[in-house]
């Protein structure tokens, strides 16, 4: 079984930055990608960015520019930093991971929210 703990979540002003960190825990034995989703209320859970295993990354058009994914030394950690944010960013931010074999887990998520 994978575990994946998010964290950094928060209330952040606009024009502000938050940083988020997902950790994954258990039974990894290889990760094809990771990546982070968001979803707003009342709208479906869409890609913000991901990267994988050897590093590429691809990143949501309203993202580019604002947003970087990274992974920690041990690549079983994925970061999220957060520029630039808007209002529009407000969401559950859930961190998932994917294994060669297709398996796909997901994190519990954390509530970020850009407002004055």
């Amino acid at each position: 079984q994978v575990q994946l703990v998010e964290s950094g979540g928060g209330l952040v002003q606009p024009g502000g930055s938050l940083r988020l960190s997902c950790a994954a825990s258990g039974s990894i034995f290889s990760i094809n990608f990771m990546a982070w989703y968001r979803q707003a209320p009342g709208k479906q859970r869409e890609l913000v960015a991901l990267i994988t295993n050897e590093g590429s990354t691809n990143y949501a058009d309203f993202v580019k520019g604002r947003f970087t994914i990274s992974r920690g030394n041990a690549r079983n950690s994925v970061y999220l930093q957060m520029n630039s944010l808007k209002p529009e960013d407000t969401a559950v931010y859930y961190c998932k991971l994917v294994n060669p074999s297709g398996s796909s887990y997901w994190g519990q998520g954390t509530q970020v929210t850009v407002s004055s």
